[in-house]
């Protein structure tokens, strides 16, 4: 016989279990949205503290590290203001000297056979004509490559069709397509400060590549002004500006618009150099006078690395010799590989991944534009 009575039961407990889960959820659920309330809180105490404490430097410092990256760039004026922001973006005495014009060509002087010539000890004992050194500075550890023939390198393109429809592509990818020894981020790309598979996909402002341009546009904002490429004679061209006209006449073979320009004909940019530029990941490209190439990384948003200024990476390229030298897209953008054929950073063959990412980011971005470097016995 069965025992109904037990039945009423059984609901009764499967009721108590349900309340009981739905209790501890929404307790969990209210805690974690306390602690999220708390973070929040605390983060912007802090961020007020900073900007509206008694240290002007910090608040200077901090200013220009989140106006420098696309996310953050509109949180400065939340606190100050946007008069007050623009103040310290933009207030400088009016004694610096801005550069102005382009890259002197007869300053570089490159010499086929001495960039080949086997005596050379700079490249004894690199043999692919590729040298990387790591530099320390106060609040940044950076890399810097010296490549040794400026007639390989070139600017490689994520597309032959630039769409918001095609995504951009990630440096590791585009290195294994090009059969590159080496490469780095380059130019200015759309980025609307989201997700989406569109940034990344388009360049903005002009860009050249083997001799043609390939795209002239300015889709959402201009960048930094500056523009740096290769003449057909290897000599790299830094300019605030830069049209297509001129790029031609010029005989650019390739190059992309960033800026600011650090360095040309050897004086630095008085106004960058004195800026209250903020410390972040950085890339910049230069050229020594005997035509080597300089590419320099500096690593940022780490516990080890802070991160850099101009004043740093100018200080870098004047340290390698650069005579003309121009900042490229950093922050999490900045990355350099090179593909290790003798083993010295690991597996032979393997491209290796020089610098470090910030720690907000477990891949390189995608992108439209890098600079990179042929095999040697690649023409």
């Amino acid at each position: 016989m069965i025992n109904t009575a037990d039945k009423p039961m059984t609901k009764k407990k499967s009721g108590n279990t349900k309340r009981v889960v739905l209790t501890v959820l929404g307790r969990t659920a209210l805690m974690l949205l306390t602690i999220l309330i708390l973070l929040v809180v605390s983060l912007w105490l802090v961020l007020d503290t900073i900007f509206n404490g008694p240290s002007e430097a910090a608040c200077k410092v901090l200013t220009n590290s989140l106006h420098e990256a696309s996310a953050t760039k509109w949180v400065p004026a939340l606190f100050l203001g946007e008069e007050k922001t623009n103040e310290i973006l933009y207030g400088l005495p009016d004694e610096l000297v801005e550069l102005e014009g382009t890259t002197d060509i007869d300053k570089i002087q490159i010499d086929p056979d001495a960039i080949l010539d086997p005596n050379n000890d700079e490249w004894k004992d690199h043999p692919d004509g590729v040298r990387i050194e790591k530099v320390f500075g106060e609040t940044y550890n950076a890399y810097v490559m010296i490549i040794r023939d400026p007639s390989k390198v070139y600017l490689a393109t994520s597309s032959d069709e630039f769409s918001l429809d095609v995504p951009g592509t990630r440096i590791t990818d585009q290195i294994e397509k090009e059969g590159a020894i080496a490469a780095i981020n380059a130019g200015a790309f759309y980025d609307n400060g989201s997700t989406s598979a569109t940034v990344g996909s388009i360049p903005e402002g002009l860009v050249i590549s083997d001799g043609k341009v390939v795209w002239d546009k300015i889709t959402l904002q201009a960048p930094e002004e500056g523009f740096a490429g290769f003449t057909k004679d290897n000599v790299l061209v830094v300019s605030q500006e830069m049209t297509a006209e001129q790029a031609m006449e010029m005989g650019i073979r390739d190059g992309c618009r960033f800026g600011p320009v650090l360095i040309m004909n050897g004086q630095i940019n008085e106004v960058e150099y004195n800026a209250n530029s903020g410390y972040n990941p950085r890339t910049a490209i230069g050229q020594r006078a005997d035509g080597a190439v300089l590419f320099v990384c500096i690593e940022g948003r780490q516990v080890s690395s802070l991160g850099g200024t101009y004043a740093d990476i100018i200080d870098i390229m004047v340290e390698y010799g650069a005579v003309n030298a121009c900042n490229l897209d950093g922050g999490s953008s900045t990355v350099m590989l090179y593909r290790d054929q003798y083993g010295l950073y690991g597996e032979p063959g393997q491209v290796q991944m020089i610098n470090n990412y910030s720690l907000m980011q477990s891949k390189p971005r995608r992108m439209p534009t890098f600079f990179m470097v042929r095999p040697a016995d690649e023409e």
